[in-house]
């Protein structure tokens, strides 16, 4: 259910991003933007985790420069049955983590500075059970893609704010004021409710792989009050790779009034029921 409630997501933004093409250009920028939309989704497919590790300026950690950090996944790795990833890190002070990659044999985790800094080897786990879980259940290829499409819309947005629709847009000015104003937000929807079931399903995954619940739990405690407080630039500058991210990393505006993630009161809540119900743990601590 939940991958057809995604195909369904990343059918109606994709649609959206044709729609926008249409009221700026009629029938030929309805084509070109499906053209795009499908280019862009194939580029996205072979290229996008290689883009995003480049933008963040993650690198690559082994046995030998993170020892704690590496050993930690490659044990949570083998408890969910994944091949081992790759493990990055990011300089960034603010406490948090994001997977990618379009399938599991392909995949990266990666943690900023401020996660290493911030929290104990315990909630390491929690979190990056909770990544490993996002590799499980295929979703780094969805994020990636949605992320693409959604920073696709938003240019489209800017071109027709800057530019206007020209002459073959039907509706006039009327269009580019619906795409410059309303296709934003409308994809920033799209975005949400993607990553707001993934989330839920992620913790979820997490908690089994780990066998420790709570760990996550006072990670997500944590690391949200932290993050709330600290600065990520290249989020801010990179808005449509938000909802990759365990915790939100943007702040106030239009990122608060339309969170990519569900609340993390609630994500917890979800998590201490989990282990109040929990027979036994099956993670990789027994």
């Amino acid at each position: 259910m939940n991958t057809l409630r995604t195909g369904l997501l990343m059918a109606g933004l994709t649609g959206l991003f044709v729609t926008a093409g249409f009221l700026l250009g009629g029938p030929g920028g309805m084509a070109f933007a499906f053209l795009f939309a499908l280019g862009s989704n194939l580029f996205a497919y072979w290229n996008a985790d290689k883009i995003v590790l480049a933008m963040y300026r993650a690198h690559e950690v082994d046995e030998q420069s993170a020892p704690r950090l590496v050993g930690i996944v490659r044990q949570l790795s083998r408890a969910a049955a994944l091949p081992m990833p790759k493990v990055c890190v990011v300089e960034n002070p603010q406490p948090n983590a994001f997977a990618i990659g379009r399938d599991p044999e392909q995949a990266a985790v990666c943690v900023t500075t401020g996660l290493l800094d911030r929290v104990s080897d315990e909630e390491w786990s929690g979190v990056l059970a909770h990544e490993l879980g996002h590799v499980r259940n295929r979703d780094t290829l969805t994020m990636t893609l949605t992320a693409t499409i959604a920073g696709a819309v938003s240019m489209l947005a800017n071109f027709a704010f800057f530019f206007g629709g020209g002459r073959r847009n039907p509706l006039g000015l009327i269009g580019v004021l619906l795409v410059s104003l309303l296709a934003p937000v409308a994809a920033v929807l799209v975005q949400m409710t993607i990553s707001r079931t993934r989330e839920f399903e992620a913790d979820r995954a997490g908690a089994e792989i780990s066998g420790r619940p709570l760990w996550l739990a006072s990670a997500l405690a944590h690391i949200d009050r932290a993050a709330q407080a600290t600065d990520n630039p290249q989020a801010d500058a990179n808005p449509a790779t938000a909802h990759m991210f365990i915790v939100n990393p943007l702040h106030g505006g239009f990122a608060g009034l339309f969170s990519s993630h569900p609340p993390a009161e609630e994500r917890i809540a979800r998590l201490k029921a989990m282990a109040g119900t929990s027979a036994k743990t099956t993670g990789p601590w027994g």
